[in-house]
């Protein structure tokens, strides 16, 4: 009968505990060394959220003080608001105040659309910049480069196979411009430049007939259908003796 007299007055105790939370609306967590006090405004619901008061620059969170107490008075000029909003958000049960995670979130629009709006610029920016402009010449040379091991057969005009005129036409026409067929007739057809003069894209041409053509690469070097047995390839620009240079 003791035993039983004794539980009851245990119950009724715990009754009695848990009533005076509800009616004080306080949301009550164990003291912490290092922990702050969060307290909801307007209320009286507070809790312990250790390690919140160290968050770099939360002193300078507008409006801070009215949920930390502790905190009134301890702006630093020089912290970032943006960052240590950032942080804020991350404490370890800071989530479960009741209200604070929308006020911090109101608080974070006023002071994060700079940043958006930076990034937004920025990424606008690279979107409508231009792509570098290739010149007809660049365009040439890759053509050509795009055909290097092809084999060299004699009266080939591509796409797979080559003599040294019907490669220079093949690559001059996947660029757009229509030149002659034959070496002789590409140095005569177009307007002469001075070896010292060469770009990329020109044909130079070669042995006192004209009888072979080539394209230059730049840096001194050419891109041909060379012979039989040789594919189309690199070669120095004075790998053979030189005839004429011209451009179209």
């Amino acid at each position: 009968m003791a035993k039983h007299r004794r539980q009851t007055a245990a119950v009724k105790r715990s009754i009695a505990t848990a009533s005076a939370i509800v009616a004080g609306a306080t949301l009550v967590a164990p003291a912490t060394a290092d922990a702050a006090q969060v307290k909801v405004p307007n209320t009286g619901i507070a809790t312990e959220i250790p390690g919140i008061e160290n968050v770099p620059g939360i002193a300078n969170v507008p409006g801070i003080d009215q949920w930390i107490p502790s905190l009134a008075g301890k702006a630093d000029k020089n912290a970032d608001v943006r960052s240590a909003i950032a942080a804020v958000k991350n404490v370890p049960g800071i989530q479960n105040v009741p209200g604070f995670n929308d006020w911090i979130k109101g608080v974070e629009a006023k002071y994060a659309p700079a940043a958006a709006t930076e990034y937004r610029a920025a990424t606008k920016a690279a979107a409508v910049a231009p792509a570098p402009q290739q010149s007809q010449g660049e365009r040439i040379v890759a053509i050509a480069k795009s055909k290097i091991g092809s084999p060299y057969v004699y009266g080939a005009a591509g796409p797979n196979a080559f003599d040294c005129s019907g490669f220079t036409s093949w690559v001059y026409a996947q660029a757009g411009k229509q030149i002659p067929r034959t070496s002789g007739a590409q140095a005569s057809a177009g307007r002469k430049v001075a070896i010292s003069d060469l770009q990329p894209g020109d044909i130079v041409a070669y042995y006192g007939g004209a009888s072979h053509v080539a394209i230059y690469a730049g840096n001194g070097q050419i891109i041909d259908a060379l012979n039989s047995g040789t594919p189309v390839g690199y070669r120095p620009l004075n790998y053979m003796p030189i005839h004429s240079a011209v451009r179209f």
